[in-house]
């Protein structure tokens, strides 16, 4: 039949042009607007029309991103939340790596998404590979892109250091196009749902333990995706004769940070409090994880919010009592 005539037919022509204009605009919004000008009727008949006249959505389309053996790693930070380290809460992250025609991965866990623990995570994941992809991809975090203006970009000197250190090329994806390294971001998922998902650790160090067993045993050991012809080990195992080989020496990522004591016995590190009376003021140094226990000299007094020495190592930091 024929649609009975509306109080908002008039309006009709106007509320095709603006959301024309402006697609996302809410029914509220154009409610108010149509009755400033003199639209009678209530904001239901408004939503309705609405819903008829908003502009469907353009579908983007993306093509398969095709690679050759070594030429592409992706690499992001994930979050896992939270842990309990004595009476102080620490956010959980992970460094992931993944080669993106093999798909075989590497995840380090830590306690912070520092710039030295960024560098870390590389150095342990080109060993964990045994070799390295001549680009990696990364999006426009702090750590990798200090400014960019447009095509121009400038670097972190420390990550340049570290390219320089293994040759390989480091590159941003443009500004709000996460899906340019999807690869690392399917990997971050499928390491939180197939992992970490309802897995109990007793600290760090067990949780990275329990990971290399898991990649070995499941992660490596699943079908390549789009080819379920052979495995992810299979492929890694191919790929490795493609990828640049490690340096003699891996490149060094520990934080030197030179710290000054006061007139209490106590200095800070990393949040913990460590008594002075266990290194020599002016000249001592020791190699330090971000708990407080010591590589090269006795453990001093740690704070109540410091965790258990021995069970949440992460990356050694050195610290210099001046």
């Amino acid at each position: 039949g024929v649609a009975r005539p509306s109080a908002l037919d008039p309006y009709r022509p106007f509320l095709e042009a603006t959301l024309q204009q402006y697609p996302r605009l809410r029914a509220t919004r154009l409610f108010e607007m149509v009755r400033q000008r003199g639209y009678p009727g209530a904001v239901g008949q408004v939503r309705r029309a609405v819903r008829l006249l908003r502009p469907a959505p353009k579908t983007a389309a993306y093509l398969r991103l095709n690679l050759l053996p070594g030429e592409q790693g992706q690499a992001d930070w994930g979050s896992f939340g939270t842990v309990t380290i004595g009476r102080a809460t620490r956010r959980l992250s992970a460094f992931v790596l993944v080669l993106s025609w093999s798909r075989a991965l590497h995840a380090v866990f830590m306690l912070d998404q520092s710039l030295e623990s960024f560098l870390r995570g590389h150095v342990e994941a080109f060993g964990a590979l045994h070799g390295v992809p001549r680009v990696v991809l990364y999006d426009n975090m702090k750590s990798a892109v200090l400014e960019r203006q447009g095509d121009a970009i400038r670097f972190h000197p420390r990550l340049l250091e570290l390219c320089g250190h293994y040759h390989f090329v480091p590159r941003p994806c443009a500004v709000g196009a996460a899906w340019e390294k999807g690869r690392v971001e399917r990997a971050i998922r499928y390491l939180r749902e197939a992992f970490f998902a309802a897995r109990s650790f007793r600290d760090v160090e067990d949780l990275n333990r329990q990971f290399a067993h898991w990649r070995d045993t499941v992660a490596h050991a699943r079908p390549v995706p789009g080819d379920p012809t052979r495995t992810v080990a299979a492929a890694l195992a191919e790929e490795q004769v493609r990828l640049l080989p490690l340096p003699a020496h891996p490149y060094p990522a520990a934080l030197v940070k030179a710290v000054r004591s006061g007139k209490t016995p106590y200095i800070r590190f990393d949040r913990n409090s460590i008594q002075r009376s266990s290194l020599s003021a002016g000249s001592a140094s020791g190699v330090f994880s971000p708990c407080g226990c010591s590589s090269s000299s006795p453990a001093g007094s740690i704070s109540p919010r410091a965790g258990p020495c021995s069970r949440w190592r992460c990356s050694p930091r050195v610290l210099v009592c001046v």
